[in-house]
């Protein structure tokens, strides 16, 4: 049985890898293991190296920190596998230039989706780490698409929170679902605003029939409804500022709300905006998030804008512990 367990996380690391496209040894240490010792985790990736179906690149300005990805190989081998069959890596996951060039973005969406599995182990929710998949392709036609930095699955144990965007799963919890967007100040608050558009645009599109195809009696949807029950929820986890710098990019977000043509989306979808520093210091579950288009408040990410609660007091949120002391990595000085 030994055996079987070492294949078996032998093959969720390179799995995870292949899905995340990046991640720290300390980072795939707490997403799979932290219940033993780093060593352990250092083995297995030095072992897998060692078999070709992962590789790292050094970090010199981060302590020299290593950050590991699937080779083409591990990547093709991975892509057999049933939890991973049908997603393509982007161009040049597998080069180590690009990785070290893209290590900015890419660690900090790694480090939001450990925020999201370590808050689920602490409230006894179900949140496995293949939940996190970044890069999902959304298409608007035309060759336009939307691409959110991740899309997130997480079974809350809660039955009686009625979301907007959850559903029942039959085993005492709901389901709920969620585009995941990282914005590390890179690009200006009116282009970060400007999502909120191409998600209402994904909201409301209606594929059009190929041509040549017969009229039929059934009703037109909207694409994603091939996908999900509902629309996911969306949030915006502003990162790579200070306090004057995420008050300005939740403003653009809230004028953007106001747009007429992004009204329906507003109504049906609970869009929500916190400071990453916030998100790694207590946790998603707190009440950290801004609603978009909604009062000026802090709630909780899986709450309803149909069923908002009172108004936040002055008073910060308690911190939650830490899965492992003195973890608190910052990479907003990667800009490579």
């Amino acid at each position: 049985m030994t055996d079987v367990d070492t294949a078996s996380r032998d093959r969720l690391t390179v799995a995870v890898l292949a899905q995340y496209r990046m991640a720290t040894t300390e980072q795939m240490h707490l997403i799979l293991s932290p219940d033993v010792r780093i060593e352990q985790t250092r083995r297995r990736l030095a072992k897998l190296r060692g078999e070709g179906l992962i590789d790292r690149v050094t970090l010199p300005q981060a302590g020299r920190t290593r950050v590991w990805y699937t080779t083409r190989y591990g990547a093709q081998v991975a892509s057999e596998w049933p939890e991973l069959r049908g997603r393509r890596p982007p161009r040049g996951a597998h080069d180590r230039t690009a990785v070290r060039l893209g290590v900015g973005h890419g660690l900090t969406v790694t480090e939001t989706a450990l925020a999201f599995l370590q808050d689920a182990r602490r409230h006894g929710d179900l949140c496995q780490p293949l939940d996190w998949i970044p890069e999902v392709h959304h298409p608007l036609g035309g060759g336009e698409a939307v691409i959110p930095d991740a899309l997130l699955y997480y079974r809350s144990h809660d039955t009686g929170t009625g979301e907007a965007d959850s559903s029942a799963d039959g085993a005492g919890g709901s389901m709920l679902r969620a585009f995941v967007e990282v914005d590390r100040a890179t690009m200006g608050p009116e282009r970060l605003a400007a999502k909120l558009g191409a998600y209402a645009r994904l909201h409301q599109y209606i594929p059009a029939p190929p041509p040549g195809t017969r009229r039929t009696l059934t009703v037109p949807e909207e694409s994603w409804r091939r996908r999900y029950p509902l629309f996911p929820r969306l949030l915006f986890v502003l990162d790579g500022t200070g306090p004057a710098g995420i008050h300005t990019r939740l403003t653009a977000l809230q004028a953007a709300a106001r747009q007429p043509a992004h009204t329906a989306l507003l109504h049906d979808v609970p869009i929500l905006a916190a400071p990453m520093t916030d998100l790694l210091r207590h946790g998603p579950a707190a009440p950290i998030w801004h609603p978009i288009g909604g009062p000026d408040q802090r709630v909780g990410w899986m709450h309803t804008r149909h069923t908002l609660p009172g108004p936040t007091t002055g008073a910060e949120p308690r911190a939650a512990a830490p899965t492992t002391a003195g973890h608190r990595p910052d990479w907003s000085q990667l800009r490579t």
